[in-house]
């Protein structure tokens, strides 16, 4: 809720009850911060191109936990998604259609050409969360020498994503 509808509300909520305006006074701040904080504009963005960017974008939500950012999905005319950013933790990957810029998924070019590394802090679970939805698992889940764990997992179009969990990160099970 915008500020000014907040602070109209707790204008009418008060007018009842004057304590409304104490338990509404953390929330309109909450909301003002919200409004003027900066953008987050990261500096680089991967892209990667899918034939079916709703299909991916449900996948990779599903699957991997991504988050789509709503305000960066563009729709043609016709309904078809045509670009989107889903994002994870403070990371952002753009998903777009394939033969733009000359990219392709690997579904259509029939091979990977690259993989994304993305560092995770509960590994155990979101293997299975991987599993569960049906990811393809490409590198099962092991420890690499004593300084991390990981696995791979390939999208519906056969992009290669690898998870990885620093081992001093890892609780102990102690």
């Amino acid at each position: 809720m915008k500020p000014v509808d907040l602070v109209r509300k707790l204008r009418r909520d008060a007018a009842f009850e004057p304590a409304a305006l104490d338990r509404g006074k953390e929330l309109l701040m909450a909301a003002i911060r919200q409004e003027v904080g900066p953008q987050r504009r990261p500096s680089i963005v991967p892209q990667l191109p899918y034939q079916d960017i709703a299909a991916a974008i449900a996948f990779l939500e599903r699957a991997f936990g991504f988050r789509e950012i709503p305000t960066a999905r563009r729709v043609s005319p016709a309904g078809v998604v045509g670009h989107s950013m889903v994002e994870f933790g403070d990371s952002v990957i753009g998903i777009g259609t394939q033969g733009a810029h000359g990219a392709f998924s690997p579904k259509t070019a029939g091979t990977a050409s690259h993989y994304i590394s993305v560092y995770i802090d509960d590994i155990d679970a979101h293997y299975q969360r991987a599993r569960e939805a049906g990811a393809q698992i490409a590198s099962a889940l092991h420890d690499h020498r004593t300084d991390y764990r990981a696995y791979e997992a390939l999208d519906l179009e056969g992009h290669r994503w690898r998870f990885v969990q620093w081992l001093r990160e890892v609780p102990s099970t102690k």
